[in-house]
């Protein structure tokens, strides 16, 4: 577990890193930081303006030191989110930055894939839906933000994925949940 003083400077530091990159077109070094920010984890990087989703991007996988993941993924999420045009330097001070820090993804096993959603938790779990080459993650925070309960969650994340809604079903697909400690930005500057 990260404490609030960690969760604060990860996301000072994905704010930088965003100043960084819109400023010079640079990816910053990573600060000097506790030794345990280093561990690799796996982490995703929000963005929000008004209450809307501006970006997210991020690592599902602890692939990446933390804070080398919080400043590609800031970035990435800024710049490179195939669902929105990239964040501009004047509106940087109107976005409101999360970052999630994620425990390794475990395969959910079950015997009959309707067994799913007793086996996730809406509110602590996120959920990692892979088929053949089709992959969707929806962090934690989506199920409540969104009201879904777990078949709604499986669905969507389903869909996340490129596949149909049910396609949790198929004995071929498969399920994995993780957890994400959550910091968000308090108030912008």
């Amino acid at each position: 577990m990260l404490s609030k003083e960690d969760g604060e400077l990860l996301i000072k530091v994905a704010r930088e890193a965003i100043k960084t990159y819109l400023e010079n077109k640079k990816i910053m070094e990573p600060p000097r930081i506790p030794s345990h920010l280093k561990e690799k984890m796996g982490v995703f990087v929000t963005l929000n303006k008004n209450g809307d989703l501006r970006g997210c991007i991020g690592f599902p996988e602890p692939i990446k030191p933390l804070i080398e993941g919080v400043i590609e993924a800031a970035v990435a999420a800024a710049t490179s989110d195939p669902r929105f045009p990239p964040v501009t330097l004047n509106e940087l001070n109107e976005i409101q930055i999360e970052v999630s820090v994620l425990t390794k993804p475990e395969p959910i096993k079950v015997e009959n894939p309707k067994e799913y959603p007793k086996m996730i938790k809406v509110g602590r779990d996120g959920l990692i839906i892979e088929k053949g080459f089709y992959k969707g993650l929806l962090l934690p925070q989506v199920a409540i933000e969104w009201g879904f309960d777990e078949e709604e969650f499986l669905c969507n994340t389903c869909l996340k994925a490129g596949l149909p809604p049910d396609c949790w079903y198929d004995q071929e697909t498969k399920v994995y949940k993780f957890q994400a400690q959550i910091f968000q930005e308090k108030h912008l500057e």
